[in-house]
């Protein structure tokens, strides 16, 4: 098991992490398995999606603002993060990705994206290749 930290900027954000997973699948030495990557966050989370048009990001942020609207929920009383912990528990901590040849196999325009919901802070990501 192998991790790497990213520091996000903004509240909300969508950061291509697909390089660092690659370097650390290179460095694996296993040649073909599948490759867990996972946020330890509540309020953050990793998904797959397209890498050539960086409006993917705002638009995935846009529409789960219309789906889980800011401050109206319970847990809201304690820290005033809960749609950001929704979002997060939607979208998911983790994707698994095969592995060929020491290569991940996502598509064409597919890349790993870190989606931070509650930010700016330094999140954890673990990678795990099986």
């Amino acid at each position: 098991m192998k991790d790497f930290f990213v520091k996000t900027a903004r509240k909300y954000q969508v950061i291509d992490i697909t390089p660092r997973v690659q370097e650390i699948v290179e460095q694996d030495g296993s040649t073909d398995g599948l490759c867990c990557v996972f946020v330890p966050h509540a309020t953050a989370a990793v998904t797959i999606n397209e890498n050539a048009d960086p409006n993917i990001g705002e638009d995935l942020h846009n529409a789960l603002a219309k789906l889980i609207p800011e401050g109206v929920w319970r847990h809201d009383r304690i820290d005033g993060n809960a749609a950001a912990h929704i979002k997060a528990a939607i979208l998911g901590p983790s994707e698994t990705v095969p592995v060929k040849d020491r290569r991940l196999t996502l598509g064409t325009w597919q890349s790993l994206m870190l989606v931070e919901f509650d930010g700016p802070r330094q999140r954890r990501v673990i990678v795990q290749i099986r």
